[in-house]
């Protein structure tokens, strides 16, 4: 298969291109100006601007997968001003991109959309980013994780006995499941699913899906 991906230099986008790169993709990584370099050897490297679809839409092949990872690191309520700037700008040119190059597939790692009070303008931009997608009527997946626990990002894992008791009171047990943590293991399977098993028009993974795929997957 052949797949663009954006954010490929990022926390989780450096872990799926050479996942993919090794099972024998071909997938080119958008890069602005500058990081050349950071991407992973062996990916197509396509130099341009994600906030202006002109620089990169013509290096888009047609029929091929667009994986969105771009987007703020460590999002937090502070950020509030470079949702809006980044997450959603780039979401919203890759979408015009995409459709510009009939892809076949678009995939857009969005945000749960279970209600909070601490992170609802995050996941206003990502839900204003799904809406975007969906506009193209290109086939989607979009993927609904909350936080992401690896290297360098494990201090979440302290509140797991308080998912626990939540996840056991009727109450509170939706939300829980739904603002679930995810291990990197967890969230790149679910990606490499996403890839590999294009949906014919949507298709949403939340939390407890994406778990799920990791526990049944074979790859």
């Amino acid at each position: 298969m052949t797949i663009f991906v954006t954010g490929g230099t990022g926390y989780i986008g450096v872990r799926l291109v050479k996942i993919l790169l090794g099972r024998g993709h071909r997938v080119l990584t958008l890069v602005r100006a500058g990081s050349e370099q950071k991407a992973p050897s062996g990916a197509e490297v396509v130099t341009g601007n994600p906030f202006d679809r002109q620089t990169f839409s013509r290096y888009i092949p047609a029929g091929s997968t667009f994986v969105q990872l771009l987007g703020v690191p460590h999002p937090s309520p502070r950020k509030k001003d470079q949702f809006y700037q980044i997450d959603l700008t780039s979401v919203q040119q890759s979408a015009a991109a995409a459709q510009q190059a009939d892809v076949a597939h678009f995939i857009y790692v969005s945000v749960s959309q279970s209600p909070t009070r601490i992170m609802r303008d995050y996941q206003s931009v990502r839900a204003q980013g799904e809406q975007a997608v969906q506009a193209t009527r290109i086939p989607h997946t979009l993927l609904r994780p909350w936080y992401v626990v690896g290297p360098g990002h494990w201090w979440p894992v302290v509140l797991t006995p308080l998912y626990w008791v939540l996840g056991r009171i009727p109450a509170t047990r939706d939300k829980a499941r739904d603002l679930g943590l995810l291990t990197i293991a967890q969230m790149l399977h679910a990606l490499l699913f996403a890839i590999e098993n294009p949906p014919q028009e949507q298709r949403v993974l939340t939390v407890p899906d994406m778990r799920r795929l990791k526990k049944s997957s074979t790859l």
